[in-house]
């Protein structure tokens, strides 16, 4: 009795098709492994970018109208850690929650005077402050002269007429654990970039 072989015949692939799917199957592996490492670079930068901004270099945006001319509402600044602040100097310190952004006036032990035209003193020496453009006595509520107490800074806006800052009792000197960093290059806008001074 004779057996009929019913099945269909198989499709034998070609060499050159054997070769084409081989060298797929190559590029599918080499492009999951560059998606892989791509992405894990994008992560480690990432990170790293986050870690330095937050540990060295931190990015702020100032609110409010505090420090016109110098810094206006919506620039975009970087700002450096350090412990050693000068007179005249920018720095972002930490109060209620928020940060705050004024310029350095006097040091621990320093003694502040304010005249009623809004001139200040440091150690009965009339401070030269070219950043001002408008001279005001402000919201101060200190009893002047002021000396700055140990391990404080003395600090107010450019904005004299106001600015709420180490006149007032209500935000006082700032400790040095409150400092965020000196405020020390504009990045935005654009028309601002540059160093801040």
């Amino acid at each position: 009795m004779k057996q009929r072989n019913e099945g269909t015949a198989l499709d034998i692939p070609s060499i050159d098709q054997l070769k084409a799917e081989a060298g797929r199957s190559k590029y599918k592996k080499r492009f999951r492994h560059a998606v892989r490492n791509t992405i894990f670079t994008l992560i480690t930068v990432s990170a790293a970018a986050v870690l330095i901004a937050v540990l060295f270099l931190p990015v702020l945006r100032i609110y409010g109208t505090s420090m016109d001319p110098t810094l206006e509402e919506g620039n975009i600044v970087i700002s450096v850690k350090g412990s050693d602040f000068e007179t005249g100097e920018i720095v972002a310190f930490y109060y209620n929650n928020k940060i705050l952004v004024k310029r350095v006036i006097a040091h621990a032990g320093d003694w502040v005077d304010i005249d009623e035209d809004g001139n200040v003193y440091v150690n009965q020496k009339k401070l030269d402050e070219p950043y001002v453009s408008d001279l005001a006595f402000g919201d101060c509520d200190i009893e002047l002269p002021y000396q700055v107490p140990e391990s404080r800074l003395f600090v107010m806006g450019d904005h004299r007429s106001v600015s709420v800052d180490s006149r007032n009792t209500s935000v006082g000197c700032v400790a040095e654990e409150q400092i965020v960093g000196k405020i020390v290059f504009c990045v935005w806008p654009f028309s601002d970039f540059g160093k801040v001074g």
